[in-house]
């Protein structure tokens, strides 16, 4: 029974020296485990939130907002330069199109679904889709 006890107890004491070591693998798996926010408390301080760089391009809100329905003609979306598509959206006039894209009209969501646009930033978008009609 003793030679048991032994035994273990050294199985133990040569598993607990192993995890104590750090090694780079450990400290990977520390990172990839790691909390990814943080909740604050009524009246504490949350982290500062860096400003962005400037407004975008209308290509890059395109890119990034509107293509997933603009490039796809999902929902019937009119692609970029589809003069057909867009030619009784651009008869409304310039302003009607941009109130229906910030407010949302028929499948078209509110905001394109860029809820972090501006309003300046969706009309770069929409002049960029119809620059070539």
């Amino acid at each position: 029974m003793r030679k048991i006890y032994l035994v273990a107890t050294a199985a133990c004491a040569l598993l607990f020296t192993g995890l104590a070591t750090s090694s780079a693998a450990d400290e990977e798996l520390r990172k990839r485990i790691a909390p990814v926010g943080q909740v604050y408390l009524d009246g504490e301080a949350p982290a500062q939130v860096v400003a962005d760089t400037g407004p975008r391009s209308g290509e890059q809100v395109y890119q990034t907002a509107c293509f997933a329905c603009h490039g796809t003609g999902a929902l019937d979306a009119p692609k970029p330069g589809d003069a057909s598509a867009w030619q009784a959206r651009i008869d409304q006039g310039f302003d009607v199109m941009l109130r229906h894209s910030i407010e949302g009209f028929g499948n078209m969501p509110a905001m394109g679904t860029c809820m972090n646009c501006s309003e300046d930033e969706i009309a770069e978008a929409i002049r960029f889709m119809i620059k070539d009609i």
